[in-house]
């Protein structure tokens, strides 16, 4: 997949990836790949900064944990993460709901029609 496609979704996803479950980052990185059927190949570079800001505005809380005999940083989502998340899913439905009018016109009116 494009990375440039990924722009201005990503703390949408991460944020999803973390809704039901702590995690640290590499199991982070795991559930993207994971859940897109491997479209998703995000590099630490890019997920680290991000969890970090996401961290720094609130969405995010962390913890130092052991897991498998190896100490790592494990990722929460905290209540303002949860608004957020739902704010993002809102409007990334008004989006695809946008840009399928405009690419599949005639899909769009059948929908509407049935």
């Amino acid at each position: 997949m494009n990375p440039d496609a990924l722009r201005g979704h990503m703390d949408a996803l991460l944020l999803s990836v973390l809704e039901h479950e702590p995690l640290h980052g590499y199991a982070i990185i795991e559930a993207l790949t994971e859940r897109s059927g491997g479209a998703l190949a995000v590099p630490t570079g890019t997920v680290y900064p991000a969890l970090r800001r996401l961290e720094r505005v609130g969405y995010l809380a962390s913890e130092w944990a052991t897991v498998g005999g190896r100490k790592r940083r494990t990722y929460r989502l905290t209540a303002s993460g949860a608004k957020q998340l739902a704010g993002e899913r809102s409007a990334w439905r008004e989006f695809t709901g946008v840009i399928g009018s405009v690419l599949e016109p005639g899909l769009r009116r059948a929908e509407v029609a049935g």
